[in-house]
């Protein structure tokens, strides 16, 4: 079902109708009252923290209620490592309140990790090992089941089967820390600069075989690999098996569906047909800042979130 625009402000208004009635909150108190203001989304998007901060303000409860309203199921939080233990209690509480699931958060290591799994260096697992364990209890805190992790730079005084071999090693020690726990370290190969190790699909399916773990499994990024090989279908397709948590972005600009070359329409009903029902996370940002950029970026996923 898709929203008409004016019918999103109308819901809006009568939000603010509601505020100024009960002393500036949108949104009932009592969590298990809640209801959403529009019908979900077919496919589980997933925003993240400041995403829609024009019409929810700053706090994290706020904005979680305000994206569940919208229709949204899951939330996406690359940062959740960083935030205090208070913080991340809140937010698991708070997603379970609304019946919304946890998406990715980055086993973020520090600076260490652009240079970090491609050497083959102890102190480099031996940081990354460590960073998963704390891994582990930031995603007990909040139930999450996915974690990205990015091999790192290239090393360019080895050999590329050498680094491989290196990054292959390093991730079987992730993995032996995550699958007790039913965690899942999703590989994301990136397009921000070719200094980067992981970038391809086929490479990251490779990886994820020879690491043979059900921990060790691909992040595809649409964005990303739209910019470092194309062809997205019949690759997506090619590495299906491993594929656990896809994420979104139009190319150019990284900004909503509908806003660059991609055709995010076909792209996700085939994804839909294959029978996904994973997260699909809102790695990107605004075309327009403000409510009103918050209002196009809705409107663009119920555009593309079309299916019988």
């Amino acid at each position: 079902m898709i929203m008409e625009r004016r019918h999103f402000i109308k819901n809006l208004s009568l939000g603010a109708a509601f505020a100024a009635s009960s002393g500036g909150s949108v949104w009932a108190k009592d969590f298990r009252v809640i209801k959403s203001a529009v019908p979900p989304f077919n496919m589980d998007y997933a925003p993240h923290f400041g995403m829609f901060s024009a019409h929810a303000g700053n706090d994290l409860v706020d904005q979680l209620k305000f994206m569940a309203e919208q229709g949204f199921r899951s939330l996406e939080d690359n940062g959740l490592l960083s935030r205090s233990v208070e913080d991340q209690n809140r937010i698991g509480r708070t997603l379970e309140q609304l019946g919304m699931r946890m998406g990715v958060f980055v086993v973020d290591g520090g600076d260490n990790w652009k240079i970090s799994l491609t050497t083959g260096k102890q102190e480099f697992i031996d940081n990354f090992v460590s960073t998963c364990k704390r891994s582990v209890e930031a995603a007990k805190r909040v139930n999450a089941t996915w974690a990205t992790v990015v091999p790192g730079f290239f090393e360019r005084r080895l050999p590329m089967g050498i680094q491989t071999a290196n990054v292959i090693e390093a991730l079987k020690r992730g993995a032996e820390v995550f699958e007790p726990h039913g965690l899942v370290m999703v590989l994301e190969p990136l397009s921000d600069t070719p200094e980067l190790f992981l970038r391809h699909s086929d490479q990251t399916y490779a990886i994820c075989k020879a690491v043979d773990s059900p921990s060790c499994k691909i992040l595809y990024d649409i964005y990303h690999m739209q910019r470092n090989e194309g062809n997205l279908i019949p690759l997506m397709d090619a590495c299906w098996d491993e594929i656990a948590y896809i994420q979104i972005g139009d190319n150019p600009g990284r900004k909503e569906p509908g806003t660059g070359e991609i055709n995010y329409l076909n792209v996700f009903k085939h994804i839909h047909e294959k029978g996904y029902s994973g997260i699909m996370g809102m790695e990107h940002g605004k075309a327009n800042q403000g409510k009103e950029g918050e209002v196009d970026l809705i409107t663009a996923y119920r555009k593309v979130d079309q299916f019988k």
